[in-house]
């Protein structure tokens, strides 16, 4: 019968998790019908049936994350429903081999008994080591908290190949025992826990990589945004009559960035073991809060695209991102992320790199401030409306040189703007 695997959900994403079934077993599913919703790194995505026919198996249950292309469900192609099969009888333990390495049975076991590093490693490192044949308890890894990662399998697979030596393993604690005194994150009397959503866990994860990996660096530049300001009160009332939604800030920065990027096409890019990955396309990854965590849903080919048509693509991608209605492509792709913390009437604030892009950039609230303004006849006080710009970006991939000449391109063509600037 027709499986359905787990998709490819973003760039170096190598696992996902499922948030919540949208058919049952017995129900009849379409081509191309949303089948269930996944949790990428940041959001809910639906993933489509790729068969038409019957839900005859769901393989993976509510929360539970499995590797890519791993078979999360089955679907009958002769589209009668059947009753919903048994739980399946836990599998054996395998037990080790003798020489060290992992074991492989007949029927596809598992690798060695992981309960000595259960904690250490993911699912899809797992399947790794269980490919190579490595017994992973003889991995060290350079992790947080000594997890074994993908980067240090495949470093002992290369020290394994040359003979170089292997340096020895971290050893695993053991369990705390009943008389060591209780953590102070211990629920008192009154206190409440909130256990965290599939989306905050992949929020979590993704923050945790982000910091632990890439090396940030932060710089900050001052915008007068007098002409943007001026262009859009002029005429958000006949945008809004014609297009039928309001026109923000956010695409005269989302705009100036894209032309700052044709300049500095390395910061259009992705961070690789081997180098910095420039990509072709500008897809502009745009943050949206919603009402339990944070999404980047991406503007694909975004240099394509008037001030008027990324405004409605931020607008579209905004609206279906706070109902859950993102699909998989829409947050795919991203080479460059946008973050409009200014909504908050935040003034000053430090994003975190959305790894395996190598920048952000922040646009914070626009405020009316005094400024000295410089003219042919000498400096004076005025009144401008002065909004700060953060990007933070991965040291391994570029320098403050280069962000710096990158952002002063983005004030540039933001303080260009006039009332002869086309919106359409």
């Amino acid at each position: 019968m027709p499986k359905v695997t787990m998709p490819q959900l973003g760039e170096s994403v190598a696992e996902g998790t499922i948030g919540r079934w949208l058919k049952q077993v017995g129900d009849h599913v379409d081509k191309y019908e949303p089948i269930v919703e996944v949790i990428t790194d940041k959001v809910n995505a639906e993933v489509p049936s790729p068969f038409e026919g019957t839900l005859t198996a769901i393989l993976v249950q509510e929360g539970e994350t499995v590797p890519n292309n791993a078979e999360i469900a089955v679907i009958d192609g002769a589209g009668e429903a059947v009753a919903a099969p048994a739980a399946p009888t836990p599998a054996a333990p395998v037990a080790p081999s003798g020489n060290g390495t992992t074991g492989h049975g007949p029927a596809g076991s598992d690798e060695r008994p992981v309960a000595e590093y259960e904690g250490r490693v993911t699912p899809a490192v797992r399947r790794l080591a269980r490919e190579q044949s490595i017994d992973l308890s003889l991995v060290a890894g350079t992790g947080h908290a000594g997890r074994v990662t993908r980067e240090d399998v495949l470093a002992y697979i290369e020290r394994r190949r040359t003979g170089a030596a292997q340096p020895a393993p971290a050893p695993v604690s053991a369990p705390a025992s009943a008389s060591a005194p209780a953590p102070a994150s211990v629920p008192a009397a009154g206190d409440e826990l909130r256990p965290m959503t599939p989306m905050r866990k992949a929020i979590v994860a993704q923050m945790v990589k982000a910091k632990t990996t890439a090396p940030h660096a932060y710089m900050t530049v001052e915008v007068d945004m007098s002409g943007v300001a001026a262009l859009r009160d002029s005429a958000k009332a006949a945008y809004q009559s014609r297009e039928g939604v309001a026109l923000s800030f956010v695409p005269f920065v989302t705009k100036a960035v894209v032309e700052a990027l044709r300049r500095h096409p390395d910061l259009n890019a992705h961070w690789t073991d081997q180098g910095v990955l420039r990509r072709h396309r500008i897809n502009i990854g745009i943050a949206v809060a919603v009402d339990d965590g944070l999404v980047v849903p991406v503007i694909h080919d975004a240099d394509t695209l008037s001030i008027s048509g990324l405004n409605k693509a931020v607008q579209d991608l905004a609206g279906r991102a706070r109902a859950g209605r993102l699909m998989l492509e829409d947050i795919q792709g991203g080479t460059f992320t946008v973050n409009n913390t200014g909504w908050f009437g935040s003034v000053a604030s430090q994003p975190i790199v959305n790894v395996p892009e190598v920048a952000i950039l922040s646009m914070e609230a626009i405020v009316k401030r005094p400024v000295v303004i410089e003219t042919p006849h000498g400096d004076t006080i005025g009144i401008r409306p002065m909004m700060n710009v953060c990007v933070s970006f991965d040291h391994r991939a570029t320098d403050g040189a280069q962000i710096g000449r990158f952002v002063a391109d983005v004030r540039k063509w933001l303080e260009s703007v006039d009332a002869d600037t086309s919106i359409w």
